[in-house]
């Protein structure tokens, strides 16, 4: 029979343990502490949730829980002590490891791997969830999309009835989701600008078969991917009814792009610092969580606007007079966006690509060969391949 020590005894000795890992320079002690805590004792990190005073919101997405979740800080920071794990520590350890740092903290704001929101969600109870997207990612990890869709269904089918539901309604796998659940509980995102639909659904898209009856769904406009305007012309399911919408979205290249928020609330023109369609996407989701747990219409526009972007999110890192743009991929959709984004722009002369299979990447590399690399080339003077699985490129 394992010993139980005494609640308070297993947080000094996670707290401690990660001062030690900081001190020793191994990993920054991140999620070192939330390990030691989880197996010392799981139930600890439900009673460290439940000491804020706000509760928890989380975020889960295949592509762009970081940045929503940042986005979502930069709302509600303002005004509220968070509990935000900013690092992208997004297991349980590491949402632990955040719990436990925070001890003035009013609210928890957590981005959570797709495959630990329904252990992370069981155990902290959050006042609201938003759920971005699902898009193939480390098959080797994940399985399936339907696999991980299931799992999200258990999750937001246990949720306390009182939680908010955010989901992104262009995605038809996520848009399903929570659909019986209480309206005024339920809030669904999504894009309403044909302009900047693709002309056809690309190749590399994942949810095209109708979730209830398996027929192809025709799509009045594809955005990303699978994400759009679909329905079922077999037995009608559809994308739901839109709360809060992005309409009249400008790209502007890859500094910046502009669109109006629709929300219950009313709209506002949102000039956002960061580029690309899949960043509307992560406004919308941030803007309706942030909404969800209180904030106005003003706080969102002003957050929204002073966001900069996350740590490897179309990231600018000057390096001996020149400006190096770090974006990240790990899926064909997300990848095609990123390509799209960049063209939209002056198109770059020199690119490197790193690919690598180590765990925490995944081990499955094949969703490259999937990735529309085509259009970049015209313009390239250079292109640069390297990582461990630099042969697949």
């Amino acid at each position: 029979m394992r010993t139980r020590f005494p609640l308070q005894l297993e947080i000094l000795l996670a707290r401690a343990t990660g001062g030690l890992s900081r001190l020793a320079r191994t990993g920054g002690g991140t999620p070192v502490p939330g390990k030691l805590l989880w197996k010392l004792d799981p139930a600890a990190v439900d009673e460290l949730a439940r000491r804020l005073p706000l509760g928890s919101a989380l975020v889960s997405a295949t592509n762009g829980k970081t940045t929503t979740t940042a986005m979502a800080a930069g709302i509600l920071g303002g005004k509220l002590r968070l509990a935000h794990n900013s690092s992208g520590a997004n297991l349980v350890s590491g949402v632990a490891s955040t719990l436990l740092a925070a001890r003035a903290a009013e609210l928890g704001l957590f981005e959570v791997d797709e495959a630990a929101l329904p252990e992370v969600a069981r155990r902290l109870r959050p006042r609201a969830v938003c759920l971005g997207n699902l898009f193939r990612d480390q098959l080797d990890r994940y399985g399936e999309l339907e696999l991980v869709a299931d799992r999200w269904r258990t999750a937001v089918q246990a949720l306390p009835a009182d939680s908010a539901l955010v989901v992104n309604g262009d995605d038809p796998q996520v848009g399903d989701l929570g659909r019986e659940r209480d309206r005024a509980k339920r809030t669904v995102f999504g894009v309403d600008d044909p302009r900047q639909a693709h002309p056809a659904l690309q190749h590399a898209a994942d949810s095209i078969w109708c979730i209830r009856c398996g027929t192809a769904y025709e799509y009045a406009a594809a955005y990303i991917g699978h994400l759009g305007d679909y329905r079922c012309p077999a037995c009608g399911h559809a994308r739901p009814p839109l709360d809060v919408v992005a309409r009249e979205i400008e790209l502007g290249g890859i500094d910046r792009v502009s669109f109006d928020l629709i929300t219950p609330d009313g709209s506002r023109r949102v000039q956002l610092g960061v580029p690309g369609l899949y960043n509307v996407y992560n406004a919308l989701g941030a803007a309706s969580l942030a909404r969800a747990v209180g904030a106005s219409l003003d706080e969102i526009h002003r957050g929204l606007e002073a966001f900069h972007a996350a740590f490897g999110r179309f990231e600018r890192i000057e390096l001996d007079g020149k400006s190096l743009l770090v974006l990240l991929i790990k899926n064909p959709a997300g990848a095609n966006e990123a390509i799209r984004t960049l063209l939209a722009g002056e198109a770059p002369r020199l690119v490197l690509v790193a690919l690598n299979d180590a765990t925490a990447d995944g081990k499955d590399v094949s969703w490259i060969w999937d990735v529309d690399f085509e259009p970049l080339l015209p313009a390239l003077e250079q292109l640069m391949a390297t990582g461990d699985r630099a042969a697949e490129l």
